[in-house]
């Protein structure tokens, strides 16, 4: 059943500030935040500017990696990084918060620049559209975040619990930012994380673990290639085993996943052989990522991963006595998902409804996020938040100004809710 607005959360609705969401959305933008470069912090301190204007309490921190990556559940990394700085702000009153809205500021690299239209950090606003590196993935929600609390603020609504808003660094590759955001204490009775779901409540995550393969093969003369072994055709060998292990874990199917034709994708990024053109290459590296199934141990994905790749090379001539090499680097996103029962869906729903959207549907995603760092903590987590995946580390990256601001109003009116706005 949808409720009607309450006074308060009207007024609230009234102190959105479409303007400033919009311009907060491309300063952000134009800050070139690639995971692990310091321009991360640069955002981070842009945003804690933000949180301290909106009367949030701010916790900004520099975060020691070193005790990070000794960490027992330390989520893995890709990037190289000297810094990575923290971020938190709290509204008033006591107690654990009743809402967590968080964000990550980080951004994947553009990728070849030729392929935009326009300059990639130069947040173009054309067409009722924000163009960018990161407008999608996931400044937008970030935006909607900072102008959720800053409506509260401004709307002098009272609050009987706080609101939290995270902004965290490195979640494009594995998490780092919500593991240390998290193990500095900040919690909440519910998250919701603004990643682009297109309209939809995510509630569960597939996870992703990064590999690295190495697959030896025997040089010699181009002319010759008979007397040696290529290390590409013997990884042809472990590339059709790995297409085998992808069928076979789609065999059982979570129903969230309904519409989803590959939510556990195991996909070769990056292949490296040879350094001569007519030498046969004697060594060959993949790295790539392979999906983690809802509630399965990651240990069980690698060791799933590992036996294919072992039983390929046991049944090829040469593979069986010179074995490929698994090491695991970078991310690795367990998967994650919102406890079965609990209402924060349908307050998000309804939320939507009350404001007369459609009710959102209610799915899941086929990428890691820090969903499932937040609900290993104990903070029940789900997504939604502007833009669309689709567009996310692609070039021409977007997100709709209509959608930045509906999502930007759906969720001021969950936080009265939450938090008992009056």
């Amino acid at each position: 059943m949808t409720h009607p607005l309450t006074p308060a959360e009207r007024r609230a609705l009234d102190a959105v500030d479409d303007d400033a969401t919009v311009a907060a959305l491309t300063a952000l933008v134009r800050v070139p935040s690639v995971t692990g470069t310091a321009a991360e912090g640069e955002a981070q301190h842009l945003v804690a500017g933000w949180m301290a204007e909106a009367g949030l309490e701010v916790d900004l921190w520099r975060e020691d990696l070193d005790a990070l990556r000794s960490a027992p559940a330390f989520p893995g990394s890709e990037a190289p990084r000297d810094e990575a700085w923290g971020l938190v702000g709290t509204g008033p009153g006591g107690g654990v918060p009743g809402l967590v809205l968080a964000g990550h500021v980080d951004v994947v690299p553009v990728g070849d620049p030729g392929a935009w239209s326009a300059d990639p950090f130069a947040a173009v606003v054309a067409d009722g559209r924000v163009h960018g590196r990161g407008a999608c993935d996931m400044k937008a929600g970030v935006a909607a975040n900072l102008a959720v609390a800053r409506a509260l603020h401004r709307s002098g609504v009272r609050l009987q619990r706080p609101l939290a808003v995270h902004s965290v660094v490195g979640e494009e590759d594995g998490g780092l930012g919500a593991f240390a955001t998290l193990r500095r204490g900040h919690t909440g009775e519910a998250a919701v994380i603004t990643e682009p779901t297109a309209g939809r409540v995510v509630t569960a995550n597939a996870g992703a673990l990064t590999f690295r393969l190495e697959v030896a093969g025997r040089a010699a003369h181009g002319s010759t290639r008979l007397s040696g072994v290529s290390a590409l055709d013997a990884f042809a060998v472990v590339h059709a085993a790995l297409r085998e292990l992808e069928a076979d874990r789609h065999e059982r199917r979570e129903p969230l996943f309904a519409d989803e034709p590959l939510p556990y994708g195991i996909s070769v990024g990056t292949v490296l052989a040879g350094d001569w053109a007519s030498t046969v290459p004697d060594l060959l590296v993949a790295e790539g990522r392979m999906g983690v199934r809802l509630g399965e141990d990651p240990a069980a994905a690698r060791s799933a991963f590992e036996r294919a790749v072992a039983q390929a090379a046991a049944a090829d001539p040469w593979l069986r006595d010179h074995p490929p090499v698994v090491t695991w680097p970078g991310g690795q996103f367990a998967s994650g998902r919102l406890p079965a029962g609990h209402p924060l869906a349908a307050e998000v729903a309804d939320a939507v409804e009350a404001l007369g959207g459609p009710r959102p549907a209610v799915g899941a995603a086929p990428y890691g996020s820090d969903l499932r760092l937040y609900t290993e903590a104990g903070v029940p987590t789900l997504q939604y938040g502007p833009g669309d995946i689709a567009l996310a580390h692609a070039a021409d990256e977007s997100v709709a100004v209509e959608e930045l601001l509906a999502v930007t109003r759906a969720l001021t009116v969950l936080a009265c809710r939450r938090l008992g706005a009056h």
